[in-house]
């Protein structure tokens, strides 16, 4: 199990604490970018005035209109469109209410299989985006090639290439068919560490975009690692050049037509991988009821590393929501970014920091600085984690009762279940417990003498025969084992405490607690002075303040 990685934060308690509270329920866990959108930006060709000097003085066009700029746009949607053809990839139209994502998804399984990389699908979006506009101006100038240049947001075809990348895993590249041809790229960590995995032959089990088992942890958090923006940045300059706008090469030598590269949205993830679904549910649940009533804006500050004042702009509050696969998903929003907490897969739990906008953080946008990004979202979400591991130390629900009421299968047998109502059980398990002296086990006829004897019974009330049919359902459910081939049988060490909760429930809590309620309730100024009398008391007047409660309502 992985609780500590190679990026290290200046704070380690808040993991320590969590793994010393749940690290026995825990088979690994790790940390990693999720989804994350970069915009290219052609930086010499970004200003009015640098593309006035490029059409002018560098392509050698006199008047810079409007026939000028589509007449470029008109050139590279006519290369896609031939591009599709000649490589036969399938170009579409996006439709309303398609997830362009699953539609895709059979080509995708189509590459994946063949073991091929390279763009298997197109997509043609009308879409707003940043363009150029050329206007004759109003009023006669000295030069008459002067056009007024200006940017402007125009509606206009938009090309969606979906790629498998060798290095990155599937990969997706939008770019703009209008000058100056903004581009923006979709990379996922868990695709690029997916195909690290593959390369190392380490055997893995993954579902949507999450971990949930893999041969070596450590390998795979050195796979999130080694997503750098050294390994992410040549790709993304291939698949631009090949895919892009063409530029010559005297264009090229007299123009900076090299990309920017800026970081729009970041989503960094926390994974926790339960062995099995029950904890991982009921502390979920438990989480949510706990974060909505006490992350306030103090502590959602405090976990962001922000200092709360009147001018904070933005969100600054708690839901719970059901958007995402069905799922409820807890979020906690500061200013234009949000971390949110969510279950699935029954034994997958992920803590996940989005953000829209580096510059709330005191971060820079530059792919060059993705480092410093997640040293940073991995200081906040430890602080979420921090908050989390305090606030789920707590009791949870376990329908025990409820499990040992339904009847069980083993193999071909059916076991009938166990009441908590059944007399004949609760006397049984009562002469289990109070005669732990029997070393090697009880024989049916010596446990039905101790029944009869402790409880007063006649042989006709309670028969030989019956009490080897509540053996047979004790061995049945896990509670009772025999000794060795010996027809002699003592609780189990999860019997012992099933009949330990059984007894205090029925002769403890439920039945005083019930008298009180419905026969004579005890005159609480005149109650003797016995630390469970106190209690009994205290549990009393609860109940009828929640009935007084229900009432009400």
């Amino acid at each position: 199990m992985i609780l500590s990685t190679k990026t290290k934060s200046p704070k380690r308690g808040p993991m320590e604490l969590f793994a010393k509270l749940f690290g026995s329920l825990l088979l690994f866990v790790y940390h990693c970018f999720d989804r994350v959108v970069i915009h290219g930006y052609l930086s010499g060709l970004s200003r009015p005035g640098q593309v006035e000097y490029f059409f002018r003085k560098v392509v050698g066009q006199p008047v810079l209109s409007k026939e000028v700029l589509s007449q470029r746009s008109r050139e590279y949607q006519a290369w896609v469109e031939s591009y599709a053809r000649n490589h036969k990839i399938p170009i579409e139209w996006a439709g309303k209410k398609v997830r362009k994502e699953d539609y895709t998804a059979p080509e995708l399984h189509h590459m994946q299989r063949q073991q091929k990389h390279g763009v298997y699908f197109i997509f043609k979006s009308m879409e707003q985006g940043n363009t150029f506009r050329s206007t004759v101006p109003r009023y006669p100038t000295q030069d008459p090639n002067f056009r007024i240049l200006s940017q402007q947001r125009s509606r206009f075809p938009h090309y969606y290439f979906y790629i498998h990348d060798e290095v990155l895993g599937p990969v997706v590249l939008r770019v703009a068919s209008f000058f100056p041809f903004q581009a923006t790229y979709w990379l996922n960590g868990h695709n690029f560490m997916e195909k690290v995995l593959r390369q190392k032959g380490i055997s893995f089990r993954k579902n949507d975009n999450a971990f949930l088992s893999v041969a070596d942890p450590q390998a795979l958090q050195e796979a999130s690692d080694g997503f750098t923006p050294q390994v992410i940045r040549p790709r993304l300059e291939y698949w631009t050049f090949l895919l892009g706008p063409k530029f010559s090469q005297k264009e090229r030598q007299a123009m900076n037509l090299c990309r920017f590269y800026s970081i729009s949205q970041v989503e960094y993830c926390r994974n926790f991988i339960f062995k099995r679904h029950f904890p991982i549910h009921k502390i979920f649940e438990r989480s949510c009821e706990i974060g909505l009533w006490h992350v306030t804006a103090n502590k959602i500050s405090e976990m962001f590393g922000t200092r709360l004042t009147k001018k904070l702009k933005g969100k600054l509050s708690t839901t719970l929501e059901q958007i995402q696969h069905g799922h409820h998903v807890f979020r906690a929003y500061c200013r234009n970014s949000f971390l949110k907490q969510y279950e699935k897969f029954s034994t997958f739990l992920r803590n996940e920091l989005c953000s829209n906008n580096l510059r709330e953080f005191g971060l820079k946008k530059g792919l060059d600085h993705l480092a410093a990004v997640r040293t940073k979202f991995l200081e906040i979400t430890d602080r979420f984690a921090a908050f989390q591991a305090q606030g789920l130390n707590v009791h949870v629900d376990f329908p025990l009762l409820q499990k040992l009421a339904l009847p069980v299968w083993r193999g071909k047998v059916r076991f009938p279940g166990i009441k908590i109502h059944d007399t004949r059980m609760i006397r049984l398990l009562e002469v289990f417990l109070h005669a732990s002296t029997q070393v090697l086990g009880w024989r049916p006829p010596q446990l039905l003498e101790a029944v009869l004897q402790a409880y007063r019974l006649s042989p006709t009330t309670y028969s030989l025969n019956q009490l080897r049919y509540d053996l047979r359902k004790l061995q049945g459910h896990g509670l009772l084992q025999r000794d060795g081939r010996r027809y002699a049988y003592r609780l189990t060490p999860h019997g012992t405490k099933v009949a330990l909760l059984f007894l205090l429930f029925h002769q403890r809590l439920c039945g005083p607690l019930a008298n009180s309620l419905f026969r004579h309730r005890p005159n609480s100024s005149l109650q003797p002075k016995s630390k469970l009398e106190t209690a009994y008391h205290q549990a009393d007047t609860s109940l009828q303040r929640v009935i007084q409660l229900l009432e009400a309502a």
